[in-house]
């Protein structure tokens, strides 16, 4: 009998085996730290229409210093900013806008740098010049000339954010897979698939895909950290969503002509972002570490 590399052979279940991996980050005591730090927030945005919090859009007493008295017998634990909005509630009703926009955007990117990448390796010739010819000339683009263009002429919408994150991050994307799909391509179960007479868009999406995710989902949790990132970013520069809703970045911006007398209501939504990015950040790294070990 012949003997069969194992990594020739296309796993049995894609999504069995991916969930069995995703359990493996409590191998490493980075990811689950990591992992707690994400779901701190998941839970405080999915919470947040139910927790004893002031609406985060109304006026109550300004320039309060955080654990002041309120007027009504509660706290402001987190003191409240320039227009007297509790800085607590903004920061937890901002983490829903920056979890649902950044999952949105990259998972929209992701859905389109995977496909021009795993097209661009798979069937090379001229669908690989002309996808690595446009990613080229994406990625010439300095990033944040690229995101104020495309939401200076369209607007400041998610989703046009959604659009600017993608023509960002996509050619990225398309480089990963394309690397990855070169070297899956030349596999035994490959050929077998073509051997049986599988359409290219078969053996693209059920036989190439789900045997490079590894690499792709470590690079997708670092890349909800760059989103993160640009969110706030685009916030800060005034391109973010439109107001009233709480945005970390705009927060910040919004403590620029106070000066140090308002410092708090700047270090609670930066404090924010690196925690959440932090949090993206080691469970890739552990994640990555738990595949070296394989």
């Amino acid at each position: 009998m012949t003997d069969i590399n194992q990594n020739d052979v296309a796993p049995p279940s894609a999504i069995a085996r991916m969930f069995k991996n995703f359990l493996l980050i409590r191998e490493s005591p980075i990811a689950m730290f990591g992992f707690a730090l994400i779901m701190m927030w998941v839970i405080l945005a999915i919470l947040a229409p139910v927790l004893p919090l002031y609406d985060p859009n109304t006026p109550l007493e300004p320039f309060k210093f955080p654990l002041s008295a309120a007027r009504d017998g509660g706290h402001y634990w987190l003191g409240t900013d320039h227009k007297g909005r509790d800085i607590l509630s903004r920061v937890i009703f901002g983490a829903q806008t920056v979890l649902v926009w950044a999952t949105l955007a990259t998972g929209v990117a992701y859905i389109v740098g995977m496909f021009m990448g795993v097209v661009a390796g798979y069937l090379g010739g001229w669908w690989d010049e002309v996808i690595s010819f446009v990613s080229n000339v994406l990625l010439s683009f300095p990033v944040i000339v690229l995101y104020i263009i495309i939401i200076t002429y369209l607007g400041a919408t998610g989703f046009n954010i959604v659009l600017a994150v993608t023509f960002a991050s996509a050619p990225g994307i398309m480089r990963i897979v394309r690397g990855l799909v070169l070297d899956l391509r030349t596999r035994d179960y490959i050929f077998a698939a073509q051997t049986r007479g599988e359409s290219p868009m078969y053996i693209m999406l059920v036989e190439l895909l789900p045997n490079a995710r590894g690499p792709l989902i470590v690079d997708a949790c670092l890349r909800l950290g760059y989103t993160t990132i640009t969110i706030a970013m685009l916030g800060y520069l005034g391109l973010g969503l439109p107001p009233p809703d709480p945005d970390w970045g705009k927060m910040i911006a919004e403590t620029q002509p106070l000066g140090s007398f308002a410092g708090h209501m700047a270090v609670v939504p930066a404090a924010a972002i690196s925690s959440l990015v932090l949090g993206f950040n080691l469970l890739a790294d552990g994640l990555r570490e738990i595949s070296m070990r394989d």
